[in-house]
């Protein structure tokens, strides 16, 4: 045989094989560089009260939820009741990243569907969310007492992703504590 009959052969056999391992992957997983790492110094105005700046020493010494959202984003409304209810029942920390959103929008936004938030770090020009690798909303990070990211969240909280996902990640947080005691 030539070689011409066989390179026709053996690309597609590399193209059968790229395929293969592409379609075992979880197309909703993407990975992120930021596991384990600190989270990005920042110091950004605060959405409701703009004369009041966070920091990220304001993310350090206790578990939280940083959920990334715009009054602009359709899914962010999606997982909104959810951290409503997380919000409510006190179960963790959420703070907020109000994302390329305009004050006035976020405010109407909050104010007509509530506002789960103990802070909401006001992001209009992506300082914060790029430093994160944020690539759209609503991502939510998991932030150890220590200021790690522990786990990055692509996409809205269902109460499937709270139960299968984020709640395990944040009862291991919580063991990790109490052996550290």
């Amino acid at each position: 045989m030539s070689l011409s009959r066989l390179l026709p052969a053996g690309v597609f056999v590399v193209i059968v094989v790229f395929l293969a391992i592409g379609l075992t992957r979880d197309p909703s997983v993407i990975p992120t560089e930021m596991i384990d790492r600190e989270i990005p110094s920042f110091e950004l105005p605060e959405l409701r009260e703009d004369e009041v700046m966070l920091t990220t020493s304001d993310l350090i010494g206790e578990t939280a939820l940083v959920n990334v959202f715009g009054s602009w984003c359709v899914a962010c409304l999606q997982e909104h009741p959810t951290l409503m209810e997380l919000s409510q029942a006190g179960t963790v920390r959420i703070v907020g990243v109000n994302w390329r959103d305009k004050r006035d929008d976020a405010l109407t936004w909050l104010a007509k569907h509530g506002d789960p938030y103990s802070d909401i770090i006001f992001d209009a020009e992506s300082d914060l969310v790029i430093e994160m690798g944020v690539t759209g909303a609503p991502e939510t990070f998991i932030i150890d007492p220590a200021g790690r990211i522990r786990y990055k969240q692509i996409g809205p909280i269902t109460p499937d992703v709270w139960r299968e996902t984020i709640r395990p990640v944040l009862d291991a947080i919580a063991r990790e504590q109490e052996t550290n005691l």
